[in-house]
């Protein structure tokens, strides 16, 4: 855990509130982009029934079960990617969403990979757009935080093994205290109980203009078996 704030070394649900207004820097391909995070979703594996770890690990959510610090990076709905921030302790599946923030640094550069919104609010009010700006997506998935690589990759190579650097991130420390103005509420676009108002497990910095706009999950709909009529059994 080099480099990591020992803060990280806790449940989400007290991590979660801390990021609030910490500063997250992802260098990639010779630039740096920074946001400063202003929602965030936190997750608690086993016993949280919106975990992608409720079920246990998987191939697939691996990273989820690493250290703390580490990145754990998905793809969803066939399009977007979206970054947490593991926490607690490894072997657990502790996490938090990062939903949304402003770009502090590297706006052009996120730019480019938003394919230049108007609006510079839009570069990250989103988990999906604030992955995109930050360059972070499958091949990120299990980067330590303040390193290059984790594993058998020597510090200072890249992706590839080879002399050239990596990307790597760096987190700001995070706070004793969370800041005023933080707001809680259900989770966005969680379906089943993981999305109730039992589960206000979204944090925010009220006024703040990259916080995304809340939508409840919408449920999936069960197709006809073919060749059955509506109505029959």
């Amino acid at each position: 855990m080099t480099g990591t704030d020992p803060q990280l070394a806790r449940t989400a649900l007290e991590v979660a509130p801390l990021l609030l207004g910490t500063v997250l820097t992802v260098h990639r391909d010779g630039s740096a982009v920074a946001v400063r995070i202003t929602e965030v979703e936190a997750y608690e594996g086993e016993s949280d029934p919106g975990s992608h770890g409720f079920r246990g690990r998987t191939a697939r959510n691996a990273s989820l079960f690493g250290p703390p610090g580490t990145l754990y990076c998905y793809f969803t709905y066939g399009m977007h990617h979206c970054a947490n921030i593991v926490c607690g302790t490894e072997g657990r599946a502790s996490a938090v969403l990062l939903r949304g923030g402003e770009i502090v640094a590297g706006e052009q550069r996120a730019r480019e990979r938003r394919r230049n919104p108007a609006r510079a609010r839009d570069l990250a009010n989103g988990p999906a757009k604030l992955a995109q700006a930050l360059g972070l997506d499958l091949s990120s998935d299990g980067m330590h935080l303040d390193t290059q690589y984790p594993g058998t990759r020597p510090a200072g190579t890249g992706h590839d093994g080879g002399a050239s650097p990596g990307p790597r991130a760096t987190l700001s420390p995070l706070p004793a205290l969370a800041p005023s103005g933080v707001k809680t509420g259900p989770r966005v676009g969680v379906a089943g109980p993981g999305g109730s108002t039992d589960y206000p497990w979204r944090f925010w910095l009220d006024g703040e203009e990259s916080v995304s706009a809340y939508r409840a999950a919408t449920p999936r709909r069960r197709r006809k078996p073919a060749g059955r009529a509506a109505g029959t059994d």
